[in-house]
């Protein structure tokens, strides 16, 4: 049904969230216990009882839409416009004191704990200006805790540094059948990364296709569980985090740069404190490895590979199940080199250690029976392993994707595009700085 008003558009949705949320409170006896306002994605986890004793009280709850998404977007350093818009939100159209005073208990008082302190000036600032040019009332505590900032902060600047971005990935209702739910229907990954990825540093940043690919990894969890899973350029290292979480059987990360690999060490910690990290060093080959046990069932490595200068036999011995990457297609000089790695990972191989030829001679001498051996052959056929590569990216110039997909061809690699047909869950609702629309998800996998 449409409850919208002839008001402005940015109007018009606000109002029909107030009036189809009291509208669901005031038919509480039948409506169901998971609500979605005009497919907005505010879901509310909520009894009848619950909706309507929200409507009357207007409190807002950090566990639950909309301000879950409010909490979510602050934790995961969204830009200040967005948080100031789905504040609106929370108000009815206007950042009320009721919002103000959500903001300063559940978002301001805990960034003191986590080092958010340009980020939060820059958006208690914009805040303020917004309800001051809607001839609101600020809360004294955001006067204050403004002016402090002002005179504490010298300089600092959200394009310098890093700092610890939590990304939430929150699980609707379509979703709590799932392996890869938590029971809190919510999956919070602290991650230190860089502020601006413009300003170098790019390996230590949130890439909008690792994002979707973690999205993909939590949605078909069935796909990596119990699984060796490698990944070619893992940055951060949020893609292997979310493998640990669905509990595939070995994650190995890879990068090619050693400040990032670093960084994405201290990720790893970040995420599971209670892991022992052994330091084993092969100096003939020059890489270096970080074991880790996380969870119960996961194993995770941490390798130093230059895919220019990986040795084929050095790649081999890993035989992963499933190789990943997110936004690796970017630079045409080092595609060749992409395609060789992804091309021997991808390769298919025998996990038994007796080929079909002998198995079938050995079989047939001493045993002298065809049958057998056929039967070893068959069985030799269903040993081979067929890897499956999953690759996400943003297709920014289409003649340097074009060159990966003739590089492919050459390496007898076939590229399949899945978007449309394997489309991830919507985990990320409140982050208006991504979009998956943009990003396309590919299936990498050998011919030979």
């Amino acid at each position: 049904r449409d409850f919208s008003p002839r008001f402005p558009p940015k109007q018009t949705q606000f109002w029909n969230r107030q009036v189809q949320y009291r509208f669901l409170c005031s038919t509480a006896s039948t409506i169901p216990h998971y609500c979605d306002f005009q497919n907005t994605g505010l879901l509310c986890w909520r009894t009848p009882e619950q909706l309507t004793a929200m409507a009357n009280s207007e409190e807002l709850d950090p566990n639950f839409p909309p301000g879950l998404h409010l909490v979510s977007a602050f934790l995961a350093m969204e830009p200040s416009d967005s948080l100031i818009s789905i504040a609106r939100a929370c108000g009815g159209g206007i950042v009320s004191e009721n919002v103000q005073r959500f903001i300063w208990e559940h978002c301001i008082n805990k960034a003191a704990t986590i080092g958010y302190a340009p980020y939060v000036k820059n958006f208690v600032k914009k805040l303020i200006f917004e309800v001051e040019s809607t001839h609101g009332c600020v809360l004294d505590e955001l006067y204050e805790h403004y002016g402090h900032y002002m005179t504490s902060l010298k300089e600092d600047s959200l394009s310098r540094g890093k700092a610890c971005k939590h990304i939430s990935f929150l699980f609707t209702d379509g979703s709590f059948e799932l392996s890869s739910c938590p029971k809190l229907r919510k999956l919070v990954v602290p991650l230190n990364c860089s502020l601006n990825m413009l300003e170098g540093d790019t390996g230590c940043s949130v890439w909008p296709s690792s994002l979707y690919l973690s999205e993909f990894i939590l949605s078909f969890p069935d796909k990596f569980s119990n699984k060796t899973c490698f990944e070619v350029g893992s940055g951060v290292g949020l893609v292997g985090i979310c493998l640990s979480h669905v509990k595939a059987s070995k994650v190995i990360l890879s990068d090619g740069d050693l400040s990032t690999l670093a960084n994405m060490k201290l990720n790893l910690g970040l995420n599971h404190t209670s892991t022992t990290m052994d330091v084993l060093e092969k100096c003939d080959k020059e890489l270096n490895l970080v074991k880790s046990d996380i969870g119960s069932n996961s194993e995770v490595q941490c390798i130093h590979l230059s895919w220019e200068s990986a040795a084929e036999a050095e790649l081999q011995e890993f035989m992963p199940d499933t190789v990943l990457g997110a936004d690796v297609i970017y630079d045409p000089a080092c595609l060749p080199h992409l395609v060789r790695v992804l091309a021997t990972l991808l390769k298919q191989r025998q996990v038994t250690s007796r080929t079909r030829n002998s198995i079938c001679q050995e079989d047939i001498v001493n045993e002298g029976i065809a049958e057998e051996a056929e039967n070893d052959k068959q069985a030799y056929i269903k040993s081979m392993k067929t890897p499956t590569g999953y690759i996400a990216c943003v297709i920014r110039n289409i003649d340097t994707f074009n060159c990966f997909l003739d590089l492919a061809e050459q390496g007898d690699l076939t590229i399949t595009d899945i978007t449309d047909t394997a489309r991830p869950l919507k985990l990320l609702p409140y982050m208006s700085s991504y979009n998956p629309s943009c990003i396309r998800l590919f299936t990498v996998t050998s011919k030979r």
